[in-house]
């Protein structure tokens, strides 16, 4: 049976990955809310988008089918109208437009003026109060004194990380419920297009967005058919982890039967187990040296009875390093760490701070780079892999690496 879905493994070849193409959110980054919006610095958007249309085009040289985002979406609306009434309805109540009459002036505008996949890319732009001309200004007092660049629906800036609103696991997928708000209404695309695309309506769901604790897809590493592993981070809390965990356990279907638990720092530099640890090649992984003193693994699993609530996970401290734990559960020995900057803590943490140790890998032994970050990338072809190494000066600003920017949707043994 062919599956929507399949992913097994960081290294098994590449052959099809979502992304979503830097847009006009960018343009609604302003310097006063650059936190608020997650960001260090403001991209510039043509840049961002040659150096993204790089990134898509090193993937189809090697063999990868690319999809959009905004695509799929479109495609999962299809022209319906209810549907995309729906939708257009439940993303101005999540994007805090609480008046019914606001909400009923928002909607005529976006779809008198936007169809298809132009409408699409506007909700991830965002809305100002000067779009809505002049009449707009007579709907509350806060309307009347705001000035016209007021931004009356957020942009998602950070959506050209796709790694972070769902995460493919076996042939399922988690629908995250992501840390911060002004993250939590990316996920809306990946729900309708699980709900309602005639090519993915039917995938399994491990997790979903209404859940209460925060996961993203950044924290999640497919470390073989049976074994996964989930960083407890900045923005990932055991809580979910331990959701996740149940739900794979009761699908009989599910290979995965051991969870581990990576307990990472919890700071904006660390903010996911990839920023921090990818695997590279069937024997070798990217680590940045900074997490080997401080990192805990937990391991995870159902309980030994089976007469046992299933609730009652099984849960205990592995107390080996990580790579006596990465040989026993991927069943390769021995294993090589590579640490992001080699041994030069300075290069280090600079290259860490742009993504070095965030790796895509599109095979066993290749993968594809931020080219900036130049001795990781030697001593990562020192090491034998065959380095494909993209621009990222600007992708770079918003702190997340070639991982980051992808989501595998099928890889093949």
């Amino acid at each position: 049976m062919k599956h929507a879905i399949h992913v097994t493994s960081e290294i098994d070849p590449l052959k099809k990955v979502l992304l979503h193409r830097p847009g006009r959110e960018l343009l609604n980054l302003t310097p006063d809310r650059l936190g608020e919006l997650l960001f260090d610095d403001i991209p510039y958007l043509r840049a961002a988008q040659e150096e993204h249309d790089r990134f898509a085009q090193v993937l189809k040289e090697n063999g990868v089918e690319v999809v959009y985002l905004e695509d799929l979406m479109t495609e999962a609306l299809k022209d319906d109208e209810e549907l995309t009434k729906q939708f257009l309805y439940q993303w101005l109540e999540e994007g805090n437009i609480r008046t019914k009459r606001w909400r009923d002036k928002l909607y005529h505008y976006l779809i008198d003026r936007y169809q298809g996949k132009d409408l699409i890319l506007k909700t991830m732009e965002g809305i100002t109060l000067k779009e809505m001309g002049d009449a707009a200004k007579k709907y509350s007092l806060q309307d009347r004194v705001a000035p016209d660049d007021e931004l009356i629906v957020d942009p998602m800036p950070n959506l050209y990380f796709q790694r972070d609103p769902f995460a493919s696991v076996g042939n399922g997928v988690l629908i995250d419920r992501m840390r911060y708000p002004i993250r939590q209404r990316e996920t809306i695309y990946a729900d309708y297009i699980f709900r309602y695309h005639p090519d993915y309506r039917n995938v399994k769901r491990y997790y979903d967005r209404n859940h209460h604790a925060s996961i993203e897809g950044g924290d999640i590493l497919n470390l073989s058919e049976d074994t996964l592993a989930i960083g407890i981070s900045q923005r990932t809390s055991p809580d979910a982890i331990e959701l996740t965990a149940r739900n794979l356990f009761a699908d009989p279907e599910c290979q995965i039967r051991t969870v581990l638990a990576f307990k990472i720092p919890a700071i904006r530099a660390f903010m996911h187990l990839d920023t921090v640890f990818t695997r590279v090649d069937y024997d070798k992984y990217t680590v940045h040296p900074g997490i080997m003193k401080t990192l805990e693994v937990y391991r995870i699993t159902p309980p030994e009875n089976k007469d046992a609530n299933p609730d009652d996970l099984k849960i205990e401290l592995i107390r080996k390093d990580l790579k006596q734990i990465l040989e026993e559960y991927t069943g390769i020995s021995p294993i090589t760490l590579l640490y992001c900057g080699g041994d030069d803590m300075i290069a280090a943490a600079r290259e860490q701070w742009n993504d070095g140790s965030n790796t895509l890998c599109i095979a066993p032994g290749k993968i594809i780079c931020y080219e900036r970050n130049e001795v990781t990338n030697a001593l990562l072809e020192r090491n034998g892999l065959n380095v494909l190494t993209i621009p990222s000066a600007e992708l770079s600003r918003g702190r997340g690496g070639p991982r980051c920017m992808s989501m595998p949707l099928i890889r093949e043994p």
